[in-house]
């Protein structure tokens, strides 16, 4: 037998994987899994906890809890889901699920006592009870349910929202409809630890309350849980019970920002990191370690994750004293303000010399932020604790001026951890020391590592491409050039003229040379213009010196005005006024580099838009505005790694870093990156890499219209629209133009996309694009969704308002089923009906069983009429079907007399439970009872009344009065115990 690929087959194989690792799991079979707990635990639909298995687990737990005081407790906790606003109740009840809630036993003498009571026993997990079902429904103001909920002890720590490929849907999707459940029912959300949104292929996590951009991937595992399908791999390494319990317990930190509070939970390598550091201090074998991350995958809360758990965690060091270390005050404001606003308790920050040796000799277990350099004059041999962990930032710079040996004197028996993305070979700084030596152990390179390849693969940075300019053609005068150095050399034998221009003619000095600065900045100036402002970005200039740096500053401030160009160094009174005109100080550098990192529009102002740099901001400066370095110094290993990484920060739409190489430094990469091929092959590459990436992309989407004439008619346009109207070129489409605008946005202009054709194919498709929006999304104007480039190719090359005639935007109503008929093309018109439709019923689905009847055939429809059971005019057909009872619906309330939430009440009753009722007339009366009950009795004059358990309670009293003492109708609500929840959902969402 051949089943169709779907969501409920992503829901299937997930629960059992996680069956595989340990939940005991309810859905596998097709069935709604969540039906089995809830008949077990009696859970009324509007409930987000089992609160009869936490119960019965909180009496098994706590040795003073017992069958007579836990429905005391449990009341206690239910007003503690009660919160305003998500992340405030997610935050208090994140205290009570590690840490325990504190409850007033009576002992047998009579006495109170305050215990805490633990919900969760993290120090023997088989005690708990671990549950994975599947279709968990919660009702409040709106129903919502998710595709697979993950309890422990009854409690919801993990939501999961999967979506099929082959159903049109993706991780994206999923995503979007995570985000909507935690604004329509909080409530859900508030014990959480994390969501999941997955698809057929892909899986992505984000903290509860975390934006879309923070949903990210889990790409690595232990070897027990290691598979070839990654989407497996990962759910059973993240979701296994033993990583849900070490994660909610050690590895959640809740951030201060502005707008509100932000719960963070660790990237994979972070968390696999952090246990390998615990695992070395615990075992302790070697007192060495080396993290290798790459810059951007977020070394700080690394650090300070490590730091967290060796505080906390006295099976690892009984009582420790942490030290972090960074080697600048720039990167020790940036840590102190970030430990500032984290929810970590345990630090201190060393504030001068006399402040680090008093804390040494403390002992103190608790965190201590510091510089490298305060160790210049600590006393050696003072350490105060026996148990000391250091952790040293940036380690490559760790080495410098000896600070590394005054460390090591003053700790003398520490454990000591270096964290760097770029690490120092032997021969670099110092001919006897190299990062790998310094922090490993005999025989191991590194402790952990994640690569560039791995940063790049996971989205969490971005490839890099360099282009070369260091070939630029000058017009130099050589009669005078030779007479000038006849002059100035006069005197020298041939031997010693060769050996003063080795020593004094250095990549510094041509930097310095006018017309070399003058031919530099006019090609900045196109390049800038062409390929970086369109979209928004920025550009850096970096210098090897200030004088040059200042050259480069009067001349690009000449071009582009003083507003868009700002230089950054600092200068002293012995400078001549050339370099003393850009002085800045470190007030004034903030507030530069703040607005750079800002648009005009954010900033309400106009904010630069170049940056000239000698040896500022190549380290520790993330800003994922700047796109591109145009690079006119000589940089080598991980000082060049340092200025790559300072344009591979992601931001929407933007596809790559680039490096625009004035000093070609790139022409040999192999000797400008002394690292691991593997290194050096993702670290920078050829812009012409780029290219074959968009050509090759061209030719991937172009394929889907295969057969398909590519000419600029409204036949074509029809074919072609039709074409990717249903599965799988309609998903291959939207997936593929947005790769395929995003690479195009990062090539153009370059005369290979005229010369090549690649141009005049994007033009077509561009249209196809809009033409493709305005059948599905329904967009006024799609082509404002464009990005800057390809908006000017569709204003200069499309026929928009034939594109609005050819493919109509509708909305439901009276005269739209006479309107559509005008569309010729079947497969076209099925579309738009299907969009136009749901987006009548979607937000309607809680007010009348009928528009979730009517959703849920829609679904059905586009179902089958996607995976060609049905062919399209059979789908136009039956969604126009639909469309019809969907326009009857109010439209029988009127001729009823009857408003949404009586004719909802009567539907439900007369529908529903048929065989309940006398006739159609005892429903009327009753469904306008209930409601006009409701009106009077329910307080609907506040904030937050539809959730509020008063009005539940209410009415429930009124469902009591109205059917069992009015009306002898108490059965409805005896033999069906989701009654009461469906009638209070109409009279919430119809009155809401």
């Amino acid at each position: 037998m051949v089943s169709i690929p779907s969501e409920g087959g992503v829901e299937r194989s997930l629960l059992s994987w996680l069956d595989g690792v340990g939940w005991e799991t309810h859905g596998q079979d097709g069935g709604r899994g969540a039906n089995v707990l809830d008949e077990a635990y009696e859970r009324d639909s509007h409930e987000v906890i089992y609160w009869n298995l936490l119960a019965e687990q909180v009496v098994a737990l706590n040795e003073d809890v017992t069958e007579d005081n836990v429905d005391k407790f449990v009341s206690s906790l239910r007003r503690d889901l009660d919160a305003e606003n998500l992340m405030d109740g997610n935050r208090a009840l994140y205290q009570l699920l590690t840490k325990g809630k504190t409850f007033n036993v009576t002992l047998d003498d009579g006495a109170t006592e305050t215990i805490y009571v633990d919900l969760i026993d993290y120090e023997n997990p088989e005690n708990n009870r671990f549950h994975a079902v599947n279709q968990f429904s919660v009702s409040r103001e709106t129903t919502i349910r998710p595709d697979v909920n993950l309890f422990v002890n009854g409690i919801p720590l993990v939501t999961m929202e999967l979506k099929s490929l082959a159903q049109d849907n993706d991780r994206h999707d999923a995503v979007r409809d995570l985000k909507d459940y935690e604004e329509d029912v909080p409530r859900l959300f508030v014990p959480g630890l994390f969501n999941v949104a997955a698809d057929t292929m892909e899986l992505r996590y984000g903290a509860v309350g975390a934006p879309k951009e923070f949903y990210e991937p889990w790409n690595d595992a232990p070897e027990e849980f290691n598979d070839d399908n990654a989407m497996k791999q990962a759910v059973r390494a993240l979701c296994n019970p033993h990583s849900i319990l070490d994660l909610l317990k050690h590895f959640v930190f809740y951030e201060r920002r502005a707008g509100g509070d932000a719960k963070i939970v660790p990237r994979y390598m972070q968390f696999y990191a952090v246990n390998a550091i615990l695992d070395r201090v615990r075992e302790g074998e070697h007192k060495r370690g080396l993290i290798w991350h790459t810059q951007g995958s977020g070394k700080s809360f690394t650090m300070l994750y490590a730091a967290e758990n060796l505080l906390s965690r006295p099976t690892v060091a009984r009582n420790p004293q942490v030290f972090v270390i960074v080697d600048t005050d720039k990167l020790n404001s940036q840590m102190r303000d970030q430990l500032a606003n984290l929810s970590l308790e345990q630090w201190v920050e060393a504030e001068s010399i006399d402040h680090l040796q008093r804390l040494i000799e403390e002992g103190s277990s608790q965190l201590v932020l510091t510089t490298i350099q305060k160790f210049q004059d600590v006393d050696p041999k003072e350490q105060g604790n026996d148990e000391v962990v250091v952790m040293s930032d940036e380690a490559h710079r760790f080495m410098e001026a000896d600070l590394g040996s005054r460390l090591d004197a003053a700790l003398p028996d520490c454990y000591h951890f270096g964290f760097t993305g770029t690490p120092v070979r032997e021969g670099e700084r110092h001919e006897d020391r190299n990062t790998f030596r310094e922090f490993s152990p005999e025989g191991e390179d590194y402790l952990h590592r994640y690569s560039v390849k791995q940063g790049i693969d996971d989205g969490l940075i971005l490839p890099v491409y360099f282009t070369l300019r260091h070939e630029m053609e000058w017009e130099i005068d050589e009669a005078g050039l030779d007479e000038e150095f006849e002059e100035e050399f006069r005197g020298l034998n041939t031997e010693e003229k060769r050996k003063s221009i080795q020593e004094n003619v250095t990549a510094r000095t041509l930097a310095e040379i006018k017309p070399r600065v003058d031919r530099a900045v006019e090609e900045i100036d196109e390049h800038y213009n062409e390929h970086v402002a369109p979209n928004g970005w920025k550009g850096m200039v970096v210098t090897p010196s200030r004088r040059s740096a200042a050259m480069y500053g009067e001349r690009l401030i000449d071009r582009f005005g003083k507003e868009q160009v700002e230089v950054l160094y600092t200068s002293n009174n012995d400078d001549p006024d050339l370099i003393q005109q850009f002085h800045t100080d470190s007030e004034e550098r903030d507030s530069i580099i703040k607005a750079f990192k800002q648009t005009d529009k954010e900033a309400e102002e106009v904010t630069p838009k170049l940056l000239v740099v000698h040896n500022m901001l190549l380290t520790g400066f993330d800003a994922p505005i700047l796109k591109t370095i145009y690079l006119d110094r000589n940089l080598k290993n991980h000082n060049l790694m340092q200025a790559i990484a300072r344009t591979n920060r992601p931001a929407e739409g933007k596809e790559n870093g680039e490096i625009v190489d004035f000093q070609g430094v790139f022409e040999n990469i192999d000797d400008a990156l002394d690292y691991d091929a593997e290194t050096k092959a993702y670290a920078a590459r050829d812009k012409d890499e780029l290219f074959d990436d968009l050509t090759a992309q061209l030719e991937t989407v172009m394929g889907i219209f295969d057969g398909i004439p590519k000419d600029d008619t409204q036949e074509a346009a029809y074919e072609a629209v039709e074409r990717i109207s249903t599965h799988p070129e309609r998903r291959e489409f939207k997936q593929g133009f947005r790769r395929l605008q995003n690479l195009y946005e990062a090539v153009a202009p370059d005369k290979r996309l005229i010369n090549e054709g690649i141009e005049r194919d994007y033009k077509w498709l561009s249209r196809i694009h809009v033409a493709f929006k305005r059948t599905t999304a329904g967009e006024d104007d799609p082509e404002d969704g464009m990005r800057e480039k390809t908006r000017e190719i569709i204003n200069e090359n499309v026929e928009i308002t034939e594109i609005k005639d050819d493919f109509p935007t509708y909305k439901l109503g009276e005269e739209y089923l006479e309107d559509v008929e005008g569309l010729d093309n079947p497969g076209v018109k099925a579309s738009q009906i299907a969009h136009a439709t749901r987006e009548h019923l979607h937000p309607r689905e809680n007010q009348n069983p009928r528009y979730k009847r009517l959703s849920e055939r829609v679904t059905d429809i586009v179902e089958r009429w996607q995976g060609d059971k049905i062919s399209d005019p059979d789908a136009v057909e039956a969604l126009k079907s639909v469309e019809e009872e969907a326009l009857g619906v109010e439209e029988e309330a009127e001729e009823q007399g009857m408003d949404k939430a009586e004719f909802a009440i009567f539907t439900h009753l007369t529908d529903e439970t048929p065989e309940a009722i006398e006739s159609d007339d005892q429903a009327r009366e009753v469904a306008q009872e209930i409601v006009s009950q409701f009106r009077q009795r329910v307080d609907r004059g506040y904030h937050g009344w539809e959730t509020n358990q008063q009005t539940t309670s209410e009415v429930t009293r009124i469902l009591l009065d109205v059917l069992a003492k009015e009306r002898n109708l108490g059965h409805l609500i005896l033999d069906d115990e989701s009654f009461e929840d469906t009638i209070r959902t109409y009279l919430i969402q119809n009155h809401g």
